[in-house]
């Protein structure tokens, strides 16, 4: 095909392959624990670290991942502290995000240096070398910590109860997990966008649980649904002129529905 024979396709593409790797790990896990909209808040957050590098004149990237610790640690915290309205957490932290993030914009008088609809929105087809090489160690480390880590995330994910009483460290899992979860986000969010980054990780991960019957299961038929949605949005996007971030997204929405169709038809009883 002729995308193929471009270097930013070429790239756009493998860091699709560590997306695919990424997401479904995390989509579930995220799911399983009713905590779908941390996405969206570490995403908001992240903004706010972007901005904040911008203002002090260093590498955004190091801001970004230093903010999203701290508020990750915040989260639990407060997750904890009102446990019986976990969403709480989640809206505190999303509106001071944003708040932060656009106060810091408005502070850099330097607007060339800084565009927030970049991080808002995002580009897969302008990423650099060096973002497709952090994808990769990320999609690695996640992987092997999931394989490491499997049955206490299993535990953990459906009964913090019982992970609590079979001598699991919760607080310090669910901590670890939300760092990561904001550090692959604030790698992915400028390549994505941070209005969409939720999308990628939750709707394969709900399509995915429709037709699987395990959490291994559910986490490799994740990882093919990204596979297809990405590619066939970058495709879109290449051919059509398409932001790629909205095509992937559509993709995706597109698969869950046809997913859902054909699961609803094999669910109904057959009349003898």
């Amino acid at each position: 095909m002729e995308m193929f024979q471009y270097d930013f396709i070429q790239r756009a593409l493998i860091a699709g392959v560590a997306i695919s790797f990424i997401m479904p790990v995390i989509g579930l896990l995220l799911i399983l624990r009713r905590q779908s909209l941390l996405a969206d808040t570490l995403s908001h957050i992240s903004l706010a670290g972007v901005a904040l590098g911008v203002l002090l004149g260093v590498n955004p990237t190091i801001t970004t991942l230093i903010v999203v610790v701290i508020a990750s640690i915040i989260i639990e915290y407060l997750r904890v502290a009102y446990r019986n309205y976990s969403e709480i957490s989640v809206a505190m932290m999303m509106a001071t995000g944003m708040a932060v993030a656009l106060v810091l914009v408005s502070l850099n008088t330097d607007s060339s240096n800084f565009r927030i609809d970049q991080y808002l929105f995002g580009s897969i087809i302008l990423i650099q070398t060096q973002e497709v090489w952090m994808l990769a160690i990320l999609a690695i480390l996640i992987i092997v910590l999931y394989i490491v880590f499997r049955k206490p995330l299993y535990i953990l994910s459906f009964d913090e109860a019982t992970a609590h009483t079979s001598g699991l460290p919760v607080r310090l899992m669910s901590v670890v997990f939300s760092i990561i979860t904001g550090v692959a986000i604030s790698i992915i969010m400028p390549i994505i966008g941070a209005l969409l980054i939720s999308a990628l990780i939750v709707i394969p991960s709900a399509t995915a649980i429709k037709i699987s019957k395990s959490f291994t299961q559910t986490i490799v038929i994740g990882i093919i649904i990204n596979l297809i949605g990405i590619f066939i949005g970058i495709a879109f996007s290449f051919y059509y002129g398409l932001p790629p971030g909205a095509a992937i997204t559509l993709c995706f929405v597109a698969i869950f529905i046809i997913v859902s169709i054909f699961n609803r038809i094999a669910s109904k009883p057959t009349n003898k």
